[in-house]
């Protein structure tokens, strides 16, 4: 039986070239993946600063400081701590369903906008926070900044995109997180630095730097011309956009596939009821697997925790930052590396491979920890910096596959008629999941203690297993013409041919 097949595209009928114009446009709105990026990255680093902890979670920089009796794997074990952390992802959950709205009704350049306000507010509340409650409420409207930016930004990428070059400009998503975090790494390696102890606050506010250029720049940005055909009946804007971001007069086979999407995306008022029917099925079911196997490959405890990780195991505070932006840069390195040659090998090949990786460094960590990091004490520097080399390749892993590709697929395997409800709950899942983990890693961190590393292992070694089975190849695939992939699976034919089969005859 076969497992996964490349289908030849003849999206080659459609006429086009990689354009300064959309590369401008998708360098823009890539910025609101560098804030998602910093905010990841910001968060580990001030959570381990000893003057951020002194000030708003003094009980866990007591039991750091002067527990001797708690374990090495228990010490920064806090449901406040870790809700700095999470709530940023619980408030981009709802964002991302009103999100959903927005985008189909007023396009992705609003969503973006709205996305990149929010994120200032945030910014601006979290650096000047003097108690808890301001500082997990600037979290929050952070959290809406994201949740608005993620729904709208890979759509905008893979909708601006010539479908050759589709994989590698949506994967710049995922790099331009990769930079936000390994600014935020370098930021606070600098900021922790300061004598007077604010260093955390500079780190926190520099948040709108980033937000400043996207709220700005989204006020240039061209609207995509489904999303002109999808919520206005303007065919001549939509097709002199299409022409110019193809940079050629002759657009008109890939106009004419638009023009009957957009007439399909009319036909339905309820997208979120629409998804759930059987010919939907395979993209309900990625648009929820993916973003849930990303999640629990543990990446996040590496993006959020990864200060915290490498004091646990022995690394001082200003080493352990370092450290952090040394796993960040191998990531940025890898994701690059995978918007090269995405569109050429492939998706599964990459998601496969990358997921090999992935388990074998999970297992190596926890080995070494389980036989030389205990309850108390640390590691040597030598099984330190082993962990390091060891985790570094588990990014790599990452950054080669789950990574830029839990962003890419989701967003162009949707008809347009369900695409913003179908992304609403990529990015909802994505980030329920990113709040569970965020939420309790450092309580199962506690209790698993190396056994953590053992628990994702196993979920990357399942989600292999899902890619090899079940998920198409998508490569060089018109994104109009996306559900032709399910029609020739082995698995999703059986499915969507019966309801096509079964609607042929309703409408006979």
């Amino acid at each position: 039986m076969a497992v996964g097949l490349a289908i030849t595209s003849d999206g080659g009928n459609y006429n086009g070239r990689m354009t300064p114009f959309v590369v401008l446009s998708c360098m823009m709105a890539a910025m609101g993946g560098v804030i998602f990026g910093y905010d990841i990255g910001i968060s580990g680093g001030v959570t381990s600063m000893e003057p951020f902890l002194k000030k708003f979670f003094p009980d866990v920089y007591t039991k750091m400081k002067e527990d001797t009796k708690t374990s090495n794997y228990c010490k920064f074990d806090s449901q406040l701590l870790t809700l700095f952390t999470s709530s940023l992802y619980l408030a981009g959950l709802v964002a991302s369903f009103c999100a959903s709205s927005l985008t189909r009704a007023f396009g992705r350049k609003a969503s973006i906008l709205t996305g990149g306000a929010a994120f200032l507010s945030g910014a601006a509340l979290g650096g000047a926070a003097y108690n808890v409650y301001m500082i997990i409420f600037g979290r929050i409207l952070l959290g809406i900044g994201v949740g608005f930016a993620n729904q709208a930004v890979p759509l905008y990428l893979s909708e601006m995109a010539p479908a050759k070059f589709r994989g590698a400009i949506n994967n710049s998503f995922q790099l331009s997180i990769g930079i936000g975090a390994l600014i935020a790494n370098l930021i606070n390696y600098g900021t922790e630095k300061i004598k007077d102890g604010r260093g955390w606050r500079i780190s926190l506010a520099l948040a709108a730097v980033p937000a400043f250029i996207l709220t700005l720049g989204a006020l240039f940005l061209p609207e995509t011309p489904n999303s002109i055909l999808q919520h206005s009946n303007n065919h001549e804007k939509a097709k002199r956009i299409l022409q110019r971001v193809r940079g050629t007069e002759d657009v008109q086979a890939e106009f004419d596939d638009l023009i009957k999407a957009g007439e399909i995306s009319k036909t339905i008022k309820h997208p979120f009821k629409n998804i759930i029917q059987r010919r939907y099925r395979p993209q309900l079911v990625m648009s929820v697997a993916i973003p849930f196997f990303q999640q629990v490959t543990g990446i996040n405890v590496i993006a959020f925790y990864a200060p915290i990780l490498f004091r646990t195991i022995g690394l001082k505070e200003s080493a352990s930052l370092l450290s952090a932006a040394v796993t960040g840069s191998v990531g940025i390195c890898t994701t690059f590396i995978s918007m090269l040659v995405v569109d050429k090998v492939g998706r599964r090949f990459l998601l496969i491979n990358g997921g090999i990786c992935m388990f074998v460094m999970q297992i190596l960590v926890g080995g070494v920890m389980a036989a030389k990091l205990g309850d108390h004490g640390g590691l040597s520097k030598g099984h330190a910096f082993l962990v390091l080399v060891l985790i570094c390749l588990y990014v790599a892993g990452f950054g080669l596959s789950w990574g830029p590709l839990g962003w890419l697929i989701p967003s162009e395997i949707f008809p347009l008629e369900i695409r913003s409800a179908g992304q609403s709950i990529n990015v909802a899942v994505n980030f329920l999941f990113t709040f569970i983990v965020g939420q309790t890693f450092l309580s199962m961190l506690c209790h698993f203690k190396y056994g953590l590393f053992f628990f994702f292992g196993g979920w990357v070694a399942l989600m292999t297993a899902f890619v090899y089975l079940l998920l198409p190849e998508t490569k060089n695939v018109p994104i109009e013409q996306m559900e032709r992939v399910w029609r020739k699976h082995w698995f999703w034919n059986k499915i969507v041919e019966v309801d096509n089969e079964v609607i042929n005859k309703t409408e006979a």
